[in-house]
């Protein structure tokens, strides 16, 4: 089937808007690519300090011929998604030996977990770690010893930030590898009554932890449709991924096989051989697009609307918002997964996964399929399912039809005509909202507001019963300049608890919802933010404002006269200031841009020395 028609248009226009920072972002990647081993360029010593400690390896480095792949790892053992990493390096660098190369752990970045730090000062550093990963990303890479690298990451905002880094060092090639979600627990709704029940005050503390330890279990990823595995849907649709490698859980074989896959993979296409392929030809105007497509498709995180603006931007691609919603609105809803549905990421692997869905909006002409990709095929290859023959892993085609039509359909028999992000604007500025979880009821509202600067006060109100008939809940004070933008993922339980008693309730805030964001109506990242002297800091309490979904419209119901004389109230920003570290991060505080520009301190500080 041919393109769509807003496809083609969305990319055209991008690719028009694009045209000056991609070309400016080729050519100095062009400038960066080494004839023959990046280590022949470095002088005596310092490559005597690159190869000191490699063992078995120093002869094949000294001797100056072969690709050496960077290892670029998330690993800790704290954190269940990124703890089998721990045994990643060791097989990558025997497989690079068998197949005439070299890896090396290039360099670890940090990978925290917005579960651990939600409604903690700790979440105040999330949205920078992103930042802080890319250039731990770049500090490792800059050694200048490679001819390739492979990324070892998974969860919010560790392969954003992995990938912000690597496009600088965009003319090597790069495969993403990621571990795999852990097995199922309990079931994601029995998960969401418990935590609904302990908001009410109707179960106490060991049975809330029970339940909490019945579905965050053991290695890998969290189960649920959040960031850390619409991340992996991401890596598949731009073609970053070998086929399949998304959703197999750690500790199997075939995971280990599709790691060793990679490793040879990358080794092929390294700038040594006949198939060089940088990662600088792969994130493209078309893979961006493919990528918001997925997301709209999958209903996936909110969090995507602000690191792929900041993952095109590090490709010289220039996106919005307005593309983001003009490309979901086209696009059917395929996948049912919690929080969106019932089922986790596993129930939809079963189900027919994402090589399902690809096809599906491949052949519906919503995919760019003439893009390059990893594995050195099109993007219907990355369709492909990975199987174990013995030993010998090879790719299959996905099901010619759905194995369960309650988590994944075809486009002919979609969940619903358009996917599950959509973009807001009015007087009150631009938002954006994820409606896939949000019953048709529930997408509209006009109530008078309740105005908080933390969302510890606004659980502090409901504790006290002071939270009565229908309104919207604004959180200002919450965006990247105020206090790093922290996901407000702690007010869901409350907020759902009220809508189910019959409330009509929604959330309003310039900060972030979790990547899980449900069934509760919430305009997230509104910008300008209130630390910007944005409308969101001028609503009283009372105003009555307008969100609706479905015609995209977000307004306060003020009069113009007054509205404008109003001046904006601003967030008393002092106690996110100080203590957990965030003294620390006041250099990205002030260098930050808004929520649609990607929130990237280090891209608008970049723009800006590029500018003078």
């Amino acid at each position: 089937m041919p393109l769509h028609p807003t496809v083609e248009r969305v990319t055209a226009r991008i690719a028009a808007r694009s045209r000056l920072t991609r070309a400016a972002y080729l050519a100095r990647m062009a400038s960066m690519r080494h004839d023959g081993p990046a280590r022949n360029a470095l002088g005596c010593g310092n490559l005597a300090h690159g190869f000191a400690a490699t063992g078995p390896d120093k002869p094949f480095l000294r001797g100056r011929t072969g690709g050496n792949i960077a290892i670029v790892t998330s690993y800790n053992d704290m954190l269940s998604a990124h703890q089998p990493f721990e045994t990643y390096p060791a097989l990558i660098r025997a497989i690079a030996r068998a197949n005439g190369g070299s890896a090396q752990v290039a360099g670890g970045v940090p990978a925290m977990c917005d579960g651990v730090t939600q409604g903690r000062f700790g979440m105040e550093l999330s949205l920078f770690s992103r930042d802080t990963i890319a250039l731990s990303t770049a500090v490792a890479l800059s050694h200048d010893m490679f001819d390739g690298m492979l990324l070892l990451g998974i969860c919010d905002k560790i392969v954003p930030g992995l990938l912000i880094g690597a496009l600088s060092f965009g003319h090597l090639p790069c495969i993403l590898v990621p571990a795999g979600p852990m097995p199922s627990g309990i079931p994601n709704r029995e998960k969401a009554r418990i935590r609904q029940l302990h908001a009410e005050g109707k179960v106490g503390h060991d049975e809330l932890l029970d339940a909490e330890a019945a579905s965050y279990h053991s290695p890998g990823t969290c189960t649920f449709y959040g960031t850390a595995n619409s991340n992996q849907m991401l890596m598949e649709v731009m073609g970053l991924h070998m086929p399949g490698t998304a959703f197999v859980n750690p500790g199997t074989a075939l995971r280990d096989a599709l790691t060793v896959a990679a490793t040879e993979r990358v080794l092929r296409i390294t700038a040594l051989g006949d198939d060089y392929t940088p990662l600088s030809e792969i994130v493209d105007e078309k893979s961006i697009v493919n990528a918001m497509v997925g997301l709209a498709a999958t209903g996936g995180s909110t969090n995507h609307a602000i690191h792929l603006v900041a993952i095109a931007r590090a490709a010289g691609v220039k996106i919005d918002w307005d593309d983001l919603d003009e490309l979901s609105r086209i696009t059917p809803l395929l996948a049912r997964i919690y929080p969106n549905g019932s089922a986790d990421v596993n129930h939809f692997e079963q189900a027919g996964g994402l090589g399902f869905v690809i096809r599906e909006l491949i052949d519906g002409g919503l995919l760019h399929d003439d893009v390059r990709c990893v594995h050195g095929g099109r993007l219907r290859d990355q369709a492909k399912q990975p199987v174990l023959e013995g030993t010998m892993l090879r790719w299959v085609d996905p099901p010619s039809s759905t194995r369960d039509a309650s988590i994944v359909r075809p486009l002919a028999e979609p969940f619903d005509a358009e996917g599950g992000l959509r973009r807001l604007q009015g007087n009150l500025g631009r938002a954006v909202v994820k409606v896939s979880a949000v019953a048709l009821e529930h997408r509209v509202i006009e109530a008078p507001v309740r105005v908080f600067d933390t969302q510890e006060a606004l659980l502090d109100a409901f504790r006290a019963g002071l939270l009565e008939g229908d309104f919207i809940a604004v959180v200002r004070g919450q965006g990247p300049k105020a206090n790093g933008m922290p996901e407000l993922h702690k007010l869901t339980p409350t907020l759902s608890v009220m809508q189910d008693r019959g409330q009509k309730v929604a959330l309003l805030t310039d900060g972030r919802m979790s990547g899980a964001s449900g069934k509760v109506l919430a305009a997230i990242h509104l910008t300008p933010e209130a630390a910007d002297g944005g409308p969101i800091a001028k609503l009283r309490e009372g105003d009555v404002v307008r969100i609706d979904s479905d015609a995209g419209l977000i307004d306060v119901r003020v009069e113009a006269v007054e509205w404008t004389a109003r001046a904006p109230v601003q967030p008393d920003l002092s106690p996110n200031r100080t203590g957990m570290g965030r003294e620390l991060f006041a250099v990205m505080r002030a260098q930050v841009g808004s929520a649609e520009e990607g929130a990237c301190a280090l891209l608008d500080a970049s723009d800006r020395e590029l500018q003078a």
